[in-house]
């Protein structure tokens, strides 16, 4: 008899054991396992720790499209400008990628702070150009304070050649991208303006506005909490996010570079938003994964570097 109670205390043990083992994995993610990703290249951080919880060819330099607005606003805010100071809306001095429309008024003015805000949150390129244009020492010095900056930050894997992204010759890697975002979250008016649901602009010269939408709609969510958010596209680079919100309790940095679909980075920030929660790494659509694994396959190949010609961006 005593032997059999042994039996069943033992059993009884091991059940209790296999539970708190799931809960525990439920509760931080399987340590063993990554998120089923639609991204090619990915990275994962909580805010405040060095380390990634999990990464993706994270050190592959790609094609980052309109993440690299990220940049051009922490060099705007880390040079002390005149936030309130009306910027002239100029031709450009160097001729546009193709389907750079804007709705902006040539000559027509707005204050940095709101050139800097719909450059972010709704990704207007004119807004972005005329950032640079209007930096001390022009455009030319504003690319090599953006260059300067990465260097600073050790982004070993960046470079810029615009401020706008519409060049696929601005390249980084998701690694990099995460130390860019937590130099940007020190900066409240990049948090601020990247999140910004909706906001309609008020020009002068002459008087007119102009109503813009964030081209993230996570933003729109209390469920996420998202407090830094940039979306970016171009054919060279696929869709790419870079953004912080809450996931599993913690703020965490999520980099998403080159998928195909217009939902597809949201749909891997849910996926890695459950991993965390639960351990599970989810799946990813067909179309969406063989873009992933014959995109992966083509970059794994060594090929030499070639300047390409965006055509097209968000």
């Amino acid at each position: 008899m005593f032997l059999i109670r042994r039996v069943f205390l033992s059993i009884r043990l091991f059940v209790v054991a296999a539970l708190f083992s799931v809960a525990a994995a439920g509760a931080y993610g399987a340590a063993s396992e990554r998120p089923a990703l639609a991204s090619v290249n990915a990275a994962a951080a909580v805010v405040g720790e060095d380390t990634l919880l999990f990464d993706k060819n994270a050190d592959r330099p790609v094609p980052i499209a309109s993440i690299t607005k990220l940049m051009t606003a922490l060099v705007i805010l880390d040079a002390g400008l005149d936030m309130s100071e009306w910027l002239t809306f100029e031709d450009r001095h160097l001729p546009a990628a193709a389907n750079a429309w804007t709705r902006i008024r040539i000559g027509s003015q707005l204050r940095r702070k709101d050139v800097l805000r719909i450059a972010l949150m709704s990704s207007e390129n004119f807004a972005a150009y005329t950032l640079a244009r209007s930096f001390p020492g022009g455009f030319d010095r504003f690319v090599q304070a953006m260059n300067d900056k990465a260097a600073e930050l050790g982004m070993v894997n960046t470079r810029f050649v615009d401020p706008t992204g519409l060049s696929a010759d601005n390249i980084s890697s998701a690694a990099d991208l995460v130390v860019l975002a937590r130099a940007a979250l020190r900066h409240p008016q990049i948090r601020e303006h990247s999140t910004t649901g909706y906001f309609r602009a008020s020009f002068r010269k002459p008087r007119y506005s102009l109503s813009y939408g964030n081209t993230n709609s996570l933003v729109h969510s209390q469920s996420w909490g998202v407090s830094l958010s940039k979306t970016g596209y171009l054919e060279e680079a696929g869709r790419c996010l870079v953004m912080v919100s809450r996931m599993d309790g913690r703020d965490v940095i999520t980099v998403l570079l080159d998928s195909l679909g217009t939902r597809s980075p949201m749909g891997d920030a849910g996926r890695i938003k459950r991993w965390l929660a639960t351990g599970q790494p989810g799946t990813v659509a067909a179309g969406a994964k063989r873009y992933e694994q014959e995109k992966s396959a083509v970059l794994a190949q060594p090929r030499p570097e070639q300047s390409q010609t965006a055509r097209h961006h968000q």
